[in-house]
Parts: structure tokens; C-alpha cells; sequence
């Protein structure tokens, strides 16, 4: 997360580190020092601390009286519940838009974006892959006529990309963005209920990756550097190797 002069109020703050949460540059659990942001930022304390508060309300941060303020660590249950909430948002809205036809020029919008995602994709940075993929949703939101909702999806968008431990893999990003196609594909025809039927598809297919990061054994480490232990040579745990009243050594 880089600095920005243009970067002065609280809330353009908080703004810059829900984007680097969506490029997967701010990591579950990373302390954010208040004297750091503020140095980085050029602004006082108070305006960070203004910042980290509006997050914290959003669910986007956490605050300890000793410790300071981190990135928060979405347990299971919790992503399961924002990627429930988005697919209210997003699939009602959609359900909306039956009545509601989407315009030429919304339609030219979300096609500029999968545009910068294609290419970011070619490319090699993979915080601008990431933030694009995940940006997608709150554009369409908006090219729908919700800004209001469009705030909340992102924040929403933010939690579910901290359930992420790992990057997403190329393979995995060109086929998010290949489904966005299909979406705005079926929108420009008009077909409301297969643009709903293919979001809600491709819902399930990001969960299902988050799902299959979460289920990485996070004890590998430990039950590697211990298994290495055992296959030195120390002696068996068992009463019949030590001799009576002591252990083994």
C-alpha cells in the first residue's frame, strides 16, 4: 500500500485499505499502526484513527485496548455469512433488473472492465488481478443503480477475499474473469434470469475456492518439523524401553 498526497481525509483512508485488502496486499491479521498510517499518509493521528473506526464498524477491522488495531481474521462461519449476504445483494438485483433494462453505456462499462481485468491478468501484478476480479461485483452493482448497496458489497467482497490465506492462481482468475464475460454477455441480450442463474454459478465456484484454501492444514508446518523429530532416532515413549522410575532421555 503506497503513499498518496492525494490522500487527506479520513475516509479516503479508509477507502485506500479496503483496496489493498481486495489486491491481497494487506493480509488477515496485519497490524495497523496508527504513527505508521499516519506517516505514510501525511496526516495526524486522529484522521487514521477516524479511519480504522469507520473499517471497524464496516467489519473490515478489529481493535484490542493493548495490542492496537489489525486487518480482521474471518472465521469460517463468517465468510460463510458474507458470501450469503452477497448473494442476496447481487442476485436480487439482478432479479431487479428483469423490469428494469440495463443501459448501452453500463454495459460498455462493465465490458472496460473485464477489458483491465484480461489484462491484468496477462500480466504479472497479481494485487491489480485480484482487486479487478473482485471490483467487478461492486461495478456492476453500480452500472444497476444501487450505490448505496454498491459500498456495502464492497465491503462484503473485502471480508470474503480475507478467507483467502493464499493468492488466487492464474488459472483460477482467467476462469472468474471468463465468467464475468458470460454475465455481461447475457445481460446485453437481455436474458435477466440466465445473467441471475450464471452469477449465482459463479458465486458458488469463488466460495468453493476460498472453501478448498480454508481447508489447508495449518498445523503442516508443526506436524512436519515434528515428524522429522521422530525419524532421528529418539527412543520409543514406552514404559519397556526406560528402565523403572525414569524417563526417557
Amino acid at each position: 500500500m503506497g503513499t498518496n498526497p492525494s490522500v487527506k481525509s479520513s475516509s479516503q483512508i479508509a477507502i485506500r485499505i479496503t483496496e489493498a485488502i481486495l489486491a491481497k496486499q494487506l493480509a488477515p491479521g496485519t497490524r495497523l499502526g496508527e504513527q505508521q498510517l499516519a506517516d505514510l499518509f501525511g496526516v495526524s493521528r486522529t484522521q487514521v484513527r477516524e479511519a480504522l473506526t469507520r473499517l471497524m464498524a464496516r467489519g473490515i477491522v478489529t481493535v484490542s485496548a493493548r495490542r492496537g488495531w489489525f486487518v480482521i481474521e474471518p472465521t469460517p462461519e463468517q465468510a460463510r455469512e458474507a458470501f450469503e449476504a452477497r448473494r442476496v445483494i447481487e442476485l436480487g438485483l439482478l432479479r431487479q433488473a428483469r423490469v428494469r433494462p440495463v443501459s448501452g453505456a453500463a454495459i460498455r462499462q462493465l465490458r472496460e472492465h473485464i477489458a483491465r481485468e484480461e489484462a491484468a491478468i496477462a500480466g504479472a501484478d497479481v494485487g491489480a488481478r485480484s482487486y479487478l476480479l473482485g471490483d467487478f461485483h461492486v461495478c456492476l452493482c453500480e452500472c444497476l443503480g444501487n450505490s448505496l448497496l454498491s459500498e456495502t458489497l464492497r465491503d462484503l467482497t473485502a471480508r470474503t477475499t480475507l478467507t483467502a490465506m493464499l493468492h488466487q492462481s492464474s488459472e483460477q482468475a482467467e476462469d472468474s474473469c471468463s465468467e464475468h464475460v458470460l454475465i455481461v454477455e447475457a445481460l446485453e441480450r437481455g436474458e435477466m434470469e440466465q445473467a441471475e442463474h450464471l452469477m449465482h454459478v459463479h458465486l458458488q465456484h469463488v466460495e468453493s475456492g476460498l472453501n478448498q484454501v480454508r481447508s489447508s492444514d495449518p498445523l503442516e508446518p508443526l506436524r512436519q518439523a515434528l515428524a522429522s523429530v521422530s525419524r532421528q532416532g529418539t527412543a520409543p515413549e514406552t514404559g519397556a524401553s526406560s528402565p523403572p522410575g525414569k524417563r526417557p532421555q
